[in-house]
């Protein structure tokens, strides 16, 4: 417990830092600014495992799967590589959402900020539910690999017109059920006072949707991660800091997603593969490497093939 209580704590004082200190003033994230706290992210995650490499091996962690301090180090660069791909899609739905509340780039990082606050607490209780599932009924494991696979193949033959449009959602119509929504905007504030009502800006609303959507991708990425570990501490590490990064790399990729068009096939193939991999447990055991290799491989190929198409069509 006093692992859990450090680790919450420094995420919020890093949190508290970065509202107050490092991003006082709205301002608009520069590319290079974005590239800079998304290297320093990617390699706090990176050195993290060696932190975890550290916590299992001195036992000042509970060790519910009793994994080898190496193994556990192994799933949780898997599991941070599963989230960090996954929120790919999660980026492109922000871009849209941005779009379509026609919020200025300036006050983008503040809505991203509460944003991760939220999806703190709502990732912390699916991953609670998820592993209490999976330790109490054995056979949500196919359930969940079952999933996994259907939503593989949902990507693979949903077509390029499906796209999510923030304003026609239910979301956006339940909102404005609830209160009064106000089309202008008040610098930073979320909500503004009109005529003695007081009404939602649309950074409030932009920031409702995007909760709501980042619980509906964990829908997704909970269960795949679940593949590869039910340690509780693993998942919800490796979900944070994918969620940390998330933002920096929002205002590095937003701009640059049309050049990874291949990527989302990288995600149809980690997923299919955790997919797979829930449902034939009993009768197949990978060796931990083995899935890192082909989800970190998954990625790479689908970078490189993209950026490699982009060239062409250049050319």
């Amino acid at each position: 417990m006093i692992v859990w209580i450090i680790f919450l704590t420094a995420v919020f004082i890093f949190l508290a830092l970065d509202l107050g200190v490092f991003n006082k003033t709205p301002h608009v994230i520069s590319s290079k600014e974005a590239g800079k706290w998304t290297a320093i992210w990617v390699a706090l995650s990176f050195m993290f495992s060696g932190v975890v490499y550290w916590l299992y091996s001195t036992n000042y962690i509970a060790n519910p799967d009793d994994l080898k301090p190496a193994a556990a180090a192994i799933k949780y660069i898997t599991g941070y590589l599963i989230e960090l791909s996954l929120s790919i899609d999660n980026i492109f739905v922000i871009a849209l959402i941005f779009a379509a509340f026609k919020i200025p780039p300036k006050y983008q990082h503040r809505v991203l900020f509460w944003g991760i606050l939220g999806a703190i607490v709502f990732r912390g209780l699916m991953i609670f539910f998820g592993v209490m599932l999976i330790n109490k009924f054995t056979w949500m494991t196919y359930i969940f690999g079952a999933f996994l696979i259907y939503t593989a193949m949902k990507m693979l033959f949903s077509g390029e017109d499906e796209q999510f449009q923030p304003k026609k959602s239910f979301i956006y119509r339940a909102l404005k059920k609830i209160m009064p929504i106000s089309n202008h905007m008040d610098k930073e504030h979320f909500f503004v006072k009109r005529k003695h009502i007081t009404a939602a800006t649309p950074l409030f609303v932009s920031l409702v949707v995007i909760e709501v959507m980042d619980v509906v991708f964990a829908i997704d990425s909970v269960p795949a991660i679940l593949a590869i570990t039910s340690d509780p501490f693993l998942v919800f590490s490796s979900n944070i800091f994918a969620i940390l990064g998330l933002r920096s790399m929002y205002f590095f990729l937003a701009n640059m997603l049309a050049r990874f068009s291949y990527l989302e096939y990288s995600l149809i193939a980690i997923l299919s593969f955790v997919g797979l991999k829930m449902l034939l447990h009993d009768f197949i055991k990978l060796p931990e490497w083995f899935s890192l290799a082909f989800i970190a491989l998954s990625l790479i190929l689908g970078i490189v093939i993209s950026l490699r198409k982009n060239k062409k069509e250049i050319v």
